[in-house]
């Protein structure tokens, strides 16, 4: 149920800090204001307020600003309040708030809910919202503000208009077949159509991966044998000592893995177990786990002793950099197929091996400012829709394909909202911080 109470939360980062914001909105905004400053609050002008509590004592003073609805972030009255970052002076305004009859402290991301519930937002927007605020990269952040743009709410809501118009085209043959001004051939009209949105619509999911990967990083995993200077390279890679590194033979037994920022891209670099033939049995679990991992990426680092070559078993079937390790050691580095030729040691080749990474990374970082699915859920929706368009393409009845083209358009109705989706709504607002 949609509460028009009025909330308050600290809106900025912990404490204490420079400034502390502290926001509140609902229908008693301008009676707080004028019970906190005394004054009346002039709408969207920042005005330098002596803030005092119910007993007219000082509590600080700072910039405050008041937002009229519907012109604001949550589409209500809106307050913001800048004040010293304290944490005696934030805890003494926000008691001083919740002594106040009518309001409470908000729930997580129960600003952001009023936004949307009041039209402000729609869910991409919401969750386009929800990956800025976690972006830890430079292409993530790019990413989530295309995404917060409304251009996926345009195109969903084109698609759907284009089934609700081919099921109106049916639905009139059906019930005025007989009339002269009914247009007739349905098939010729309708179905050259949805076959085309079709298409679209496949060709748009078939871009989620690259979602996938700027939101959840780049999967890249260290293979080879043991002792080729696997754990050595991710620790070049990562400029620390992640791995633990010696001469012995299968010292690294589990996965390790450690987050990079590569041109602004998130990467998970994972070092693993040597692969070998004949491993112990600890050292095999660890093979297998490897073998796993690397399956499931989408790059694979296959690093190989230059000076004394060893062939690998089970490789998986992924996009592969072959990395020919410890030219140092060797005198010869162009006679064998490697893409680099590198010393962990020196440092040579590795730039040119973190520009190999960084080009297979572009094509992922050039998506960025594309319209594709961002979230798991919109993949959901896409094939849901796909699959009532693929039944309705092969339906004879036209009652029951006219259906199947409703349930599709309600699939896309539910990405961002149009259609009821009040289920989702305490899921999707949950990961939102208090304030937000």
């Amino acid at each position: 149920m949609f509460s028009t109470d009025t909330i308050f939360a600290l809106s900025s980062g912990s404490l204490p800090s420079g400034v502390a914001v502290i926001r509140i909105s609902g229908p008693q905004c301008r009676a707080i204001w004028e019970e906190l400053c005394g004054s009346e609050p002039q709408p969207r002008r920042a005005a330098y307020v002596a803030l005092r509590d119910t007993d007219n004592e000082l509590i600080d003073r700072g910039i405050g600003i008041f937002f009229a609805g519907p012109a604001s972030f949550t589409g209500e009255d809106c307050v913001e309040l800048q004040v010293h970052g304290s944490k005696a002076v934030v805890a003494k305004l926000l008691s001083t708030l919740s002594a106040m009859p009518g309001l409470r402290a908000a729930e997580a991301g129960e600003f952001t809910r009023r936004a949307y519930m009041n039209g402000k937002l729609d869910l991409a927007n919401v969750e386009a919202l929800s990956d800025l605020i976690a972006a830890e990269t430079e292409t993530q952040r790019r990413f989530a503000i295309a995404n917060s743009s409304g251009r996926h709410r345009e195109i969903y809501d084109s698609w759907r208009a284009k089934l609700i118009e081919a099921r109106a085209l049916i639905e009139a043959e059906l019930d005025f077949a007989d009339e002269a001004d009914v247009p007739g051939s349905v098939s010729d009209r309708v179905w050259k159509d949805v076959r085309e949105l079709r298409g679209r619509i496949s060709a748009h999911l078939s871009a989620y991966h690259h979602a996938e990967i700027i939101r959840e990083g780049l999967q890249v995993v260290i293979l080879g044998a043991p002792n080729a200077g696997k754990s050595s390279l991710m620790n070049v890679l990562a400029q620390r000592d992640v791995a633990i590194v010696t001469d012995e033979a299968g010292t690294t037994r589990d996965v390790l893995e450690v987050h990079l920022d590569l041109g602004g891209l998130k990467v998970n670099l994972a070092d693993t177990a040597g692969l070998r033939e004949t491993p112990g049995k600890v050292e095999a679990i660890g093979i297998q786990r490897s073998l796993d991992r690397a399956s499931s990426a989408d790059l694979v680092l296959l690093v190989e002793d230059m000076a004394n070559p060893v062939m690998v078993p089970g490789l998986p079937d992924v996009p592969t950099i072959r990395v020919g390790n410890k030219a140092d050691l060797v005198t010869d580095t162009k006679c064998r197929d490697y893409d680099c030729v590198i010393s962990t040691r020196t440092g040579e080749g590795i730039d040119r091996l973190i520009s190999s990474l960084r080009q297979h990374a572009d094509q992922y970082t050039a998506s960025a400012g594309s319209i594709i699915p961002f979230r798991e859920r919109h993949k959901v929706l896409l094939e849901e829709a796909l699959a009532h368009l693929d039944i309705a393409l092969e339906e004879s009845e036209l009652e029951l394909a006219a259906e199947r083209m409703r349930l599709a358009s309600d699939a896309l109705g539910r990405i961002c909202g149009r259609i009821d989706v009040e289920d989702l709504l305490d899921t999707i607002f949950a990961r939102f911080c208090i304030g937000k």
